[in-house]
Formats: C-alpha cells, structure tokens, sequence
C-alpha cells in the first residue's frame, strides 16, 4: 500500500514512551500525483499494490523525517513493508522504484541496524555487546564489498542474525534502498551509534 493524501497526520504506533514524543505532530504535505507513479512503477513490475487515501506517517517515518527536514515542508509519501515476503522481494521493490532519484525524489529506507527490544526493556547506559558489533560490522563489509547474495542470505550468514532481529521488518528497508540505488552504486555509511549498547542507529547513502 502506498498512502495518498493531501496532508500528512501524525500516527503515534509505540507505547510506554514519554508523554512528550505523543505530542510531536509532524504534518508533512503529501503528494497523491507521486502516490499514483510509485503504483505504476511497482504494477509494471508485476506487484500488487493499492492507495491509501487516509493514513498518515509512522513512527518509521516521521521520526527520521522529522530530524532531516524539521520544517515537515517537502511531500512526503510512505509504502508499506510486506515482512512476511523477505529481503528478496523488497530488493526488488526498491528496484522497481530506481527511476525515482532521477527525477529528484529521495528514497528513504527507515529502519534499525539491530532492533531486539527484549535486551533494550529496562536497559541502562552499557558497552555494546560483541553481538552487536560484529552483525554491524559484518552488514557494513557485505554492503561496502557489494555482496548482494549474502545480505540476502543474512539470516543464516550474518553472525547474530536472529538475535539482533528476532523479526525482520526493521532490517528489510535497508534491502529497498539496496534495490532502488542500482547494482553499481556505492554504500556509505554515514552515521554511527548505539543507545543503551543494543540499539545500533546506522545510516548509508548509496551513490
């Protein structure tokens, strides 16, 4: 589903947080014109896909949106996951959009480098784990040395996989990107950190 409406609502889906970030509101534009290219960009690929003409943006969304463009002033348009289908069909997902940075739309991938909240939950200040850094650094050397295969394969290849992400949905925006930049570009990382040492936050751009 990708969402089409003319102005975006602010949709707090996270709880036990503090009262502050359920106030934040993050009212980006939409732009239902680009809404109906991205469903004949992934239609001429061969997926089904459908419009949603009243949801506003995620967390998923909205929080990164909101740390790079704070004025909440450029269209924004969000697509669903499909978490049950794996990394290969959002790889292909992201291809199926490639044409978009050639005209100028940016193609964000919101997600989380490691995302199990059961060693987060009631965590203080800590090292990183070694299972950490080394599913980190193993997704950073497949990226930088364009393997493909294995961070497809990652479940089975990467170390830690399962731990660091006991469901997929916040590593498979990561293959969307993949896909959308195109077989020869170039992953950067451009950022790095860790909160309460098991919630890793990095960030690539492709180029």
């Amino acid at each position: 589903m990708v969402n089409a409406v003319e102005r975006n609502g602010t949709i707090h889906d996270f709880y036990g947080f503090p009262s502050e970030l359920y106030e934040m509101s993050y009212p980006a534009p939409g732009s239902p014109l680009l809404a109906e290219r991205i469903v004949d960009l992934l239609s001429d690929a061969g997926m089904t896909v459908g419009i949603d003409r009243y949801r506003g943006l995620d967390h998923g969304a909205w929080v990164p949106l909101s740390l790079a463009y704070p004025a909440a002033d450029i269209p924004v348009v969000q697509l669903s996951l499909q978490s049950h289908l794996g990394p290969g069909h959002h790889l292909e997902l992201g291809r199926a959009l490639s044409a978009l940075p050639e005209d100028d739309i940016l193609i964000m991938a919101s997600g989380s480098m490691t995302h199990d909240l059961s060693s987060w939950r009631g965590a203080t200040d800590k090292e990183e784990p070694d299972w950490v850094t080394d599913f980190a650094d193993w997704t950073d050397a497949a990226l930088r040395e364009n393997r493909t295969c294995d961070l497809l394969a990652y479940r089975n290849a990467a170390p830690f996989a399962e731990r660091n992400h006991p469901t997929e949905e916040h590593f498979l925006p990561l293959f969307v990107a993949l896909g959308a930049a195109g077989p020869q570009a170039k992953a950067q990382r451009i950022h790095s950190s860790t909160t309460y040492g098991v919630l890793r936050m990095d960030a690539y751009a492709f180029n």
